[in-house]
């Protein structure tokens, strides 16, 4: 069975750190699935069938945290004792939370475009694009994690919330139009 005491990075065999290789990751999920999965321990005890279950449970958050790069950072963030809750916490760049008022407006503006599928497109590439260079930032401030570091990392993973939740808006103003299609 797993050791519940180890860290999402020991787990699966990564050194801590938020650049993951993602191929690695990938395999070890698989291997840890392959040996934990709780259909290998339909015969086994309750308590086996348990731990089982409870593995495989841990394995997929373990996964998913590690897998994606706002869950990741966070993650790490708390690992070096830094509380956080980015969902709630907000950002105090100014000019961020008007860039973010300015693209809230862009997208609301989309179904009123002559091509509304060219502007969420273009829309959902540029929150791409910002999404991408924050996390090359935060890749830096964990290289080497001093309190001033883990700090900027924090603001980044804020602004990073903030454009996760926008582009989950995109995705939803796409949806819509292409339900208008239908």
């Amino acid at each position: 069975m797993l050791d519940f005491s180890k860290n999402y990075f020991d787990l699966f065999s990564l050194p801590v750190g938020y650049t993951v290789d993602s191929r690695s990751l990938a395999e070890r999920y698989r291997e840890l699935q392959r040996v934990m999965h709780p259909d290998r321990y339909a015969n086994a005890t309750e308590q086996e069938r348990r731990l089982s279950v409870q593995s495989a449970s841990l394995i997929n958050e373990a996964f998913e945290t590690l897998k994606d790069p706002i869950a990741r950072a966070g993650y790490l963030l708390t690992l070096h004792g830094v509380e956080i809750d980015a969902q709630s916490e907000s950002t105090q760049d100014m000019d961020f939370l008007m860039q973010q008022m300015a693209l809230r407006e862009t997208l609301e503006a989309i179904p009123d475009q002559p091509d509304p599928y060219e502007a969420i497109i273009a829309l959902r590439s540029m929150i791409d694009k910002r999404i991408t260079d924050l996390v090359a930032q935060m890749a830096v401030h964990f290289e080497t994690p001093t309190e001033e570091r883990l700090e900027a990392a924090r603001e980044i993973l804020r602004k990073m919330c903030f454009l996760q939740k926008l582009h989950a808006e995109a995705e939803r103003v796409e949806a819509a139009l292409e339900d208008e299609l239908n």
